[in-house]
């Protein structure tokens, strides 16, 4: 069986990352935006880290500039805006692709073990989060308008299995 553990991503700085060193934690892994109408989520995001972090939680963001280009900046500018605005300090990768032929294989493996609305596969728009559990399977995806703090049960849940 394949778990978000058996991928590799290339992190923000370009670094490769074997999402393997994720094992036993709950992740959570969003395709983000800078210049997006939820962009602001990235506050929440970051508390959601700080808060779980040390208990087993794992937020992970892959930029991405499928959806109205609202993610143009390079590497560099994408951390440096995170990281002034936001105070980001979860780890974020390098811009992928979510949907289409380029998507990349984590979120490919990602939408096929979590469906969206009406069984579709595809991600719809900046946001959208998938939380897995410790076992590296996926437990579920959320709606990009689902706020960070609206998951906190659901998280809660899948520390205690």
């Amino acid at each position: 069986m394949t778990t978000v553990y058996d991928f590799k991503a290339a992190g923000i700085d370009g670094t490769p990352v074997d999402l393997a060193q994720y094992q036993g934690k709950v992740l959570l892994i969003v395709n983000t935006a800078s210049e997006c109408g939820f962009t602001p989520q990235y506050k929440g995001l970051e508390q959601v880290y700080q808060q779980f972090k040390d208990k087993g939680v794992e937020v992970l963001g892959f930029p991405c500039n499928q959806f109205g280009k609202q993610e143009p900046g390079n590497a560099e500018e994408i951390s440096a805006f995170c990281e002034r605005n936001y105070g980001v300090s979860f780890p974020l990768f390098d811009k992928i692709d979510v949907n289409g032929d380029a998507a990349h294989p984590l979120f490919k493996h990602l939408k096929n073990e979590a469906k969206g609305l009406l069984g579709s596969e595809a991600i719809k728009w900046n946001f959208t989060k998938f939380l897995v559990k410790k076992d590296g399977t996926v437990f579920k995806r959320y709606a990009p308008q689902t706020e960070p703090k609206d998951l906190l049960k659901d998280i809660e849940k899948l520390l205690a299995e």
